[in-house]
């Protein structure tokens, strides 16, 4: 159960911002590309799976939906899993399911084998590495977080950049059987990147803290149980309570609809109008070309110090940003407009992917992050599975790539208002009218009731006041660093709109 302790961060813990923060970050990049880039680099096998097993694109295409399903639906079982035994080993263990559905669907012998070893097995393994790697980077920084989970999602377009030509070397070279195989044996470096989540230790104590035990040992012993019983919840469901995480997973599950339909259909729109298949290839690395340099540069201006307490409005902007793009994407009419197109869609599309995590973060908070993104993401789920196939049902009815696109935006636009006039209309009035009086009040009380017992015992017990003058004096100093801790958590509390 130590993993529990120190993945929730023991008590003295501070984010290091850096130091063995950036190992966890470069292993967070990695299992952010290998999670979301692998389900497309697996697409580059369809064809020769469909001659392998005589059948359709549309029975292939299930196996990076599944995929994508557990990549997401999982999420509450990471959470469990996280809370019980700690980021590290789940994330070990994930690398090694993920390898192991690779191999096995290297020695398939019907599309159902693939289902089971690429869609369950190895997106369970990425799953486990995947959510993990997250909350990791959030306990190793705090000031640079923006900036740090802005360099994790660009890891999403260089994996994309570099795993899709390797599946068609792999294939032209060895095969689809061998293809499997070696990619089965580079996704063991999952299990190294999850080694690198080493969790944070406790500062050390020094000699001068040994004075101070014998009058600490009953503060904590209380303090141990009440967190004991906080940390009995393997899944804890309180984040529902939370108004701002209500808004945050409506306004993301709207979201997810559309975000992911432009770059899916975008290819055959240009193919539509007459472009060549490698012309028309060429809007989607354009696409993840802008989208590299778009996360980092999102997460380095989310994390000034005038933008970051207003995040959401960022992300929100983000989302407006990226669901105007599709609407007027929807009228292009040749290939430069295509190209425009899949420019400014890619620094949206960015920002939005740099800025998603970091406000849940902000809302919810590192100790219940572990649970609240499992919910999150088993929610988005939901979305991802619905959104591609019924932007393909309209498609089929209308035979018109506009109405797809303006569907897309729309959605999208839909849920940047959701999360924007939430946060301004609901938790910003609840800030202004209740949480910055509570702090204030809680302070003073502190002040009047806790700094001046001395006071209060010399004009009622006389004498004895002035016999114990001495522990009085010990005590007052015991409970001035009381109050500072109370004006801590009043600065923590009264930052505007770190909720949502």
């Amino acid at each position: 159960m130590g993993g529990v302790v120190l993945d929730e961060g023991p008590a003295g813990v501070k984010a290091p911002d850096g130091g063995w923060g950036w190992a966890v970050l470069a292993g967070c990049f990695v299992i952010t590309g290998f999670s979301y880039a692998f389900p497309k680099a697996v697409s580059v096998f369809f064809k020769e799976l469909i001659h392998e097993f005589g059948v359709g694109y549309s029975d292939t295409a299930w196996i990076s939906s599944i995929l994508l399903a557990m990549l997401y639906g999982t999420g509450p079982v990471c959470s469990v899993l996280v809370n019980r035994y700690g980021c590290r080993p789940v994330m070990m263990v994930g690398g090694l399911f993920a390898s192991l559905g690779m191999i096995l669907a290297s020695f398939a012998t019907s599309i159902i084998h693939l289902y089971l070893c690429i869609g369950v097995i190895t997106g369970l393994g990425l799953a486990l590495n995947f959510q993990p790697s997250l909350i990791m980077l959030n306990r190793y920084f705090s000031e640079k977080r923006p900036l740090a989970n802005g360099l994790a999602a660009a890891g999403s377009p260089v994996a994309l950049c570099c795993l899709s030509p390797l599946g068609q070397f792999l294939q032209y070279q060895y095969g689809w059987r061998g293809g499997f195989m070696i990619l089965g044996g580079i996704l063991l470096n999952c299990c190294a990147c999850g080694a690198l989540m080493r969790p944070l230790l406790p500062p050390a104590k020094t000699a001068s803290d040994n004075t101070d035990n014998a009058e600490q040992a009953k503060a904590k012993e209380i303090e141990g149980e009440a967190t004991a019983a906080k940390k009995k919840k393997l899944l804890d469901f309180s984040v529902f309570r939370d108004r701002g995480f209500l808004i945050y997973t409506v306004a993301a599950s709207v979201m997810v609809l559309g975000l992911f339909v432009p770059p899916v259909f975008v290819v055959s729109y240009a193919k539509k109008l007459e472009y060549a298949d490698t012309k028309s290839a060429l809007l989607l690395t354009i696409l993840g070309f802008v989208d590299i340099f778009a996360r980092p540069t999102c997460g380095l201006i989310a994390g000034l110090k005038w933008v970051r307490p207003r995040c959401v409005y960022l992300f929100s902007f983000a989302m407006i940003f990226n669901g105007v793009t599709d609407i007027v994407g929807s009228q292009a009419t040749d290939y430069l407009g295509l190209v425009f197109f899949c420019i400014f869609f890619g620094i949206s599309y960015g920002m939005v992917g740099a800025l998603q995590f970091e406000v849940l973060m902000a809302i919810v908070g590192t100790e219940k992050f572990s649970s609240a993104i499992g919910l999150v993401l088993l929610m988005e789920a939901i979305a991802v599975l619905v959104g591609p196939p019924g932007a393909g049902l309209l498609l089929d009815a209308t035979h018109n790539y506009m109405y797809v696109f303006l569907l897309a935006g729309c959605q999208v636009v839909v849920s940047a208002f959701i999360i924007c006039l939430g946060n301004f209309f609901c938790l910003k009035k609840k800030l202004d009218e209740g949480e910055e009086e509570e702090p204030g009040a809680r302070l003073e009380m502190a002040e009047r009731e806790e700094l001046n017992p001395l006071t209060e015992a010399g004009s009622k017990d006389g004498p004895v006041a002035a016999q114990n003058g001495g522990d009085g004096g010990k005590s007052v100093g015991q409970q001035e660093k009381m109050v500072k801790g109370l004006a801590g958590e009043m600065d923590e509390e009264v930052k505007p709109e770190k909720g949502v």
